[in-house]
């Protein structure tokens, strides 16, 4: 018996059908699988996952194929981005094992869940072989595949243990991973490594407040290139704006078309701080862009923002997205048919599959004339209202908490800047202004669910879908996140039940996933017991979960003035020290963060009976330091501690600026607000 109907999770319901007795993770399926003595196989995946649905196709909607997995083993399906625990600590074992992982991955495990093969993609004849294999291997070879449990869960165990070096997040040593990164940068195509190529946003983050904070011009150029390069590649959707999860080849020509909100959230931060520190034209428009896109294509009303665009449509990846010269001529006529195919670089020999080509910028257009303009943005309506009569890719519409705390912390950030640069001047000011609306109207109602949905009894949970939540229990990267984004929140509104919010899940991370040494668990010391407990403190595809902690500490502390929250950031840095010098493209986050500490950061506060228009208010936030917060609004606004005790000098508004707890007199001018964050 299937037993996903009732799932949350939309990747578990894509399998709900399957001729496999499907169990969802619960500790029913392994005591089946103990009753039966038979081994676990324990698939994972998620929604968006091109491979996974190939596997699926293959292998699990095979009747003859089902029949083997019922007959042998208790098959139990994992979504990853509901269950990270989970894929965490068996995607260890899998890399352990194979060198490598990836998802779907296929574990096997004895029935109290102690891995002992592990793999990831199979074609239907190598699973076919693989489950005759191990269910042999298990009835005849018990003991010698008990022995190699045992090995894989020690291995696993030390690669996710605490305590070991730590270290000084120092300016020598954020100069290192900056100079690192320096010299495995890609000079003609922009990024780090390649094919596949990933967008390095945490890098690049990492990079803008390096340059900020140093001068540095080789990573503000490093971070220049690789943002327009990734603007004007197939990664970046030329119509809707929004980006696909990473590039199949080394130039961002060809994506892999999911659209993750996570990717889109931290590319929104990225953006939005170079258009904030340079003005750059190309960075304004992605920026409001993505930021259009997270609202419009990823935002439920009423809810948070959903998870993911799939990769495939109807089975075919690209259905969507590409084009054939013939086709742009069909929907724009011949002669911006033309135009559209020498812009987008749509040739008859295609740059995807069967001739298609996926659109991509031949050039830099921001900054060509007016007309060019108005015509390339009319072209792109077009184009886009004819794709939206094309089949669509599924939506994964699962709400992830942590993920939800990215995107708001962007949006948030976005807000600010687009603030600081808003002008009746600009010819597309009614675009912005709509986008600013829309997003910040999305963003709030997506806080909103968190607080009140995803927050059960003081604890956060997961996930929810349909505005119900899940019943997995947040871990560590979703108190972070989120706790973060509250943060970020409190200074956009200068209302303080968010900050009061944030601080209470840092309490609660601090007393439930503390580990020793200063470092974090990622799973609460109350949560599931699996085969082992982790602790990864690299930076992969999001913010580790130490990092993202991290960085709602720093806020907080900056915010609240209380240093116990400075104290244990600056404990968990020393824990990922050791890390970031010699592998900084795993720990951009945190040194996103360790840069924040050695700037101060600055505490900004600007009293004034208008936040929304005082100069003040603009300037700070455009020529605020690296990791600076900045609250404005009236003096000793409840809830709002940068405010408290300040007040208006002789009737003018002022600013306050503070670092590392120590304050400057305050000042009513912007050109002395300017020289004191200079």
């Amino acid at each position: 018996m299937n037993r996903l109907a009732d799932a949350t999770s939309p990747y578990l319901l894509q399998h709900k059908d399957n001729p496999v007795d499907w169990w969802p993770w619960s500790d029913e399926a392994f005591a089946e699988a103990k009753r039966r003595d038979v081994p676990v196989l324990i698939s994972v995946g998620y929604a968006a996952c091109h491979w996974c649905h190939v596997m699926a196709h293959e292998s699990f909607e095979n009747e003859q194929v089902g029949a083997l997995m019922n007959d042998n083993f208790v098959s139990i399906k994992v979504d990853r981005e509901e269950r990270p625990d989970v894929d965490a600590v068996y995607m260890t074992a899998t890399q352990a094992m194979t060198g490598q992982g990836g998802w779907p991955m296929t574990v096997f495990a004895t029935p109290d869940g102690t891995p002992f093969f592990c793999g990831t993609y199979f074609p239907r004849p190598n699973f076919v072989q693989l489950l005759q294999s191990v269910a042999t291997a298990w009835r005849e070879q018990r003991e010698a595949v008990l022995g190699q449990g045992a090995a894989v869960v020690e291995a696993i165990g030390g690669a996710q243990a605490v305590g070991g070096p730590t270290a000084p997040l120092d300016a020598p040593l954020l100069d290192a991973a900056a100079a690192r990164l320096a010299s495995e940068y890609d000079a003609t195509n922009g990024g780090f490594g390649g094919a596949p190529k990933f967008p390095p946003h945490m890098n690049l983050l990492f990079l803008l407040r390096h340059h900020q904070r140093t001068g540095d011009p080789r990573s503000l150029e490093i971070t220049r290139h690789t943002a327009e390069a990734m603007a004007r590649g197939g990664i970046y959707d030329q119509l809707a704006g929004g980006f696909a999860r990473y590039s199949v080849d080394a130039h961002w020509t060809v994506p892999h078309f999911e659209k993750m909100l996570y990717d889109n959230a931290l590319l929104l931060r990225v953006y939005t701080q170079l258009w904030r520190l340079t003005g750059d034209p190309l960075a304004r428009r992605v920026a409001r862009d993505t930021a259009r896109f997270l609202a419009d294509e990823l935002h439920r009303p009423g809810q948070g923002f959903a998870s993911a665009l799939d990769a495939d449509t109807e089975g075919v990846e690209g259905l969507t997205y590409a084009w054939t010269p013939a086709q742009l001529v069909e929907a724009l006529g011949e002669e911006d048919g033309r135009f559209a195919a020498d812009l987008f670089t749509v040739t008859e020999e295609g740059t995807f599959e069967h001739g298609m080509s996926v659109l991509k910028l031949a050039r830099d257009v921001d900054d060509a004339a007016p007309e060019v303009r108005a015509r390339w943005q009319q072209v792109v309506g077009r184009l886009l209202a004819a794709r939206d009569t094309r089949p669509q890719p599924a939506l994964d519409d699962k709400v992830v908490a942590a993920w939800n705390g990215l995107a708001i912390t962007a949006i948030a950030e976005f807000q600010q800047v687009a603030a600081v640069y808003a002008s009746p001047q600009d010819e597309d000011a009614n675009l912005m202004d709509g986008v600013t609306i829309v997003a910040d109207g999305a963003m709030r109602q997506a806080a909103e669910h968190l607080a009140t949905v995803h927050l059960v009894d003081g604890r956060l949970r997961r996930v929810s879908r349909d505005g119900k939540v899940g019943e997995p229990a947040g871990v560590l990267e979703d108190y972070g996140c989120v706790a973060e984004a509250f943060c970020a929140l409190h200074q956009l509104t200068g209302e303080g039940h968010w900050l009061t919010l944030a601080g209470e899940l840092l309490d609660t991370a601090l007393a439930h996933f503390a580990a020793p040494g200063g470092a974090f668990y990622d799973t609460a010391d109350d949560a599931e017991r699996l085969v082992a407990r982790p602790a990864d403190p690299t930076d992969n595809a999001t913010p580790s979960g130490r990092s993202a902690l991290i960085a709602g500490l720093v806020a907080y502390s900056a915010l609240t003035g209380e240093t116990r929250y400075r104290e244990a950031a600056e404990a968990a840095l020393g824990t990922v020290a050791p890390i970031v010098g010699k592998h900084p493209r795993f720990t951009g986050y945190a040194a996103m963060v360790g840069e924040a500490l050695l700037s101060g950061p600055y505490e900004i506060a600007v009293v004034t009976d208008d936040p929304a228009g005082d100069p003040l208010v603009a300037a700070a936030r455009r020529h605020a330091p690296p990791g600076a917060v900045v609250v404005a609004g009236r003096p000793d606004q409840p809830g709002v501690p940068l405010l408290a005790d300040r007040p208006l000098v002789e009737g003018q508004s002022a600013a306050y600026v503070c670092r590392g707890f120590v304050c400057q007199r305050p000042v009513t001018s912007v050109e002395d607000l300017v020289a004191e964050l200079g």
